[in-house]
Formats: C-alpha cells, structure tokens, sequence
C-alpha cells in the first residue's frame, strides 16, 4: 500500500522577491522550485508579495511561469499575473505626499527623489541626484522635478545626501507619519506610501480572494517593509541575510536567500529531508 504524500500546515505561502525568493542574480534555485512545487502539491497557494511595483515584477514571474496572484508595490496593487491585469491598485494622494515631503525636508533639508508611476506600465522616474543601484530594473532619470509629479503615483522613493536608510526612515516617520506611510525596503530605498497600506493590506485582499485567512498563512521577507506581513500571517520566517528589526518580529531565521533558505523550512514541514 502506498503512503499518503506528507501534508503542509499552511493553506497559503507567501513570500517576498528580493533578499528572499530571489538570489542576487534574480533567479530562484531548482531546490526551492522544487519544494515550492511540493507544498502547492500538498495543496498550498504560493503567492508573491513584493515592494516591487508590477512593471518591476511582471519580468520576474514571467520567466519563473508565475500564474498566481501578486501583492505588488508595497501592497498598493494586486495583480493577475496569469491574466497580465491589474485587479486592485490605490494611489498615493500628490497633495498630501508633496505636504509630507516638505515636512520631511524642513527637519532634515533637501532630498533626492524618485517616483513609481501607477499602472501595469508605469514608469519610475529618477530626480537629480537620486541613486539608483545597478541592475536590470527600468528607470527614467528626468531633469526637472516638476515632471514627478505629473500623473498618478504608487510611491515616492526618498534618498538624503548623508543619511543613511535608518536614519532617514526614522526621521521621515517622525516629520510626516500623520499623513503617509514610511518603509524601508532595501539598501538605498526609503518609501513614502498612502497612509496605512502595507504589504499586510495588499495581502489580506489577495488572501481573501483566495478564501484564505491570516491563519492559514507562512510568510518569508527580508526587510522592515515585510514587519506587517509577520504581524499578519501566523508564522513569519527571516532570512538569514534579514535587517535585524525583521528578524526580531519573526518567529524563526532561516537560511539567506543564497542559501535555499524558503526551501528548507518548506522541506521541513513538509516532512522531506533537508
């Protein structure tokens, strides 16, 4: 008689993209392919919850054959990858973000700014001065700051001179946290957000879609903008490459994302040998 396939605690996987599902080289290994494969087998859903606006992210899930449903931009959109739609996206108030940033500015001086632009095309565009890290990710640098402002956005990336990430969260949350959202979301990339939305809001929505609830669900991150996502799910696993504030919220630290740490925990729940 042939055994029953081990089962899986959790109706619902959800991880974020950079530092966690992807290496550095933005692929996912075979390992973790494979025990994503066997959760949803086991009957999980597997879904994508990223800072990454999706013009950022529709690349990604392309070429890994992604047909779910994504938490794109910080939980602003909910997306159809299968279908290529957008089913949700909420926009961050221009007034209000434009008043925040001003506040923002009078306690620490000028700062270096860029924007995502709202829709399945959106562009992101660069202001003067505005770092963008190397990589493959499209962006438009523009000349004058005027242009940011000129039609509907999901976010404004900020960046200071001397500042570093922390510190300018931390102070950008103090000066203007009545009016948006502030999240750090990696190295060099503070955000400005409608108030209250969080990778916790646009998961709910994607969850109750699914008929899922906060209980049913594992999640994986790597940074402080997945602290709302521990704060929802019922488990939340850090990787090993994760900022300390992350790692202090989760229930366990697993692997780096170099390393297959999605998979591990994945197999050992699973039942499977690591």
């Amino acid at each position: 008689m042939t055994a029953e396939p081990p089962g899986f605690p959790y109706q619902l996987i959800a991880t974020d993209l950079d530092g966690t599902l992807l290496r550095s080289d933005e692929t996912v290994s075979e390992r973790t392919r494979a025990a994503l494969a066997a959760a949803t087998a086991a009957g999980a859903a597997h879904i994508v919850v990223t800072g990454r606006a999706v013009p950022w992210t529709r690349p990604i899930l392309d070429e890994l054959g992604y047909q779910g449903i994504a938490v794109c931009g910080q939980g602003a959109q909910v997306y159809d990858a299968g279908e290529h739609r957008l089913l949700t996206s909420l926009t961050l108030d221009r007034q209000i973000a434009a008043l925040a940033l001003a506040k923002i500015e009078a306690e620490v001086g000028p700062l270096l700014l860029a924007v995502g632009r709202d829709g399945l095309d959106g562009e992101v565009l660069v202001g003067p001065g505005y770092r963008v890290h190397d990589g493959p990710l499209p962006h438009q640098p523009i000349r004058d700051a005027a242009d940011l402002w000129a039609a509907p956005l999901n976010k404004v990336y900020l960046q200071h001179p001397s500042l570093g990430d922390d510190e300018l969260a931390e102070a950008a949350q103090q000066a203007a946290g009545g009016l948006v959202g502030v999240t750090m979301a990696g190295e060099g990339i503070v955000e400005i957000l409608p108030l209250g939305l969080s990778k916790a809001t646009g998961l709910s929505l994607a969850a109750r879609r699914l008929g899922m609830k906060a209980a049913d669900t594992i999640a994986f991150g790597d940074m402080p903008n997945d602290i709302p996502m521990f704060a929802w799910a019922a488990h939340g696993v850090a990787m090993a490459n994760a900022h300390e504030d992350l790692k202090a919220v989760a229930d366990e630290v697993t692997l780096s994302h170099e390393e297959d740490g999605i998979a591990v925990v994945l197999e050992r729940l699973l039942g499977q040998a690591a």
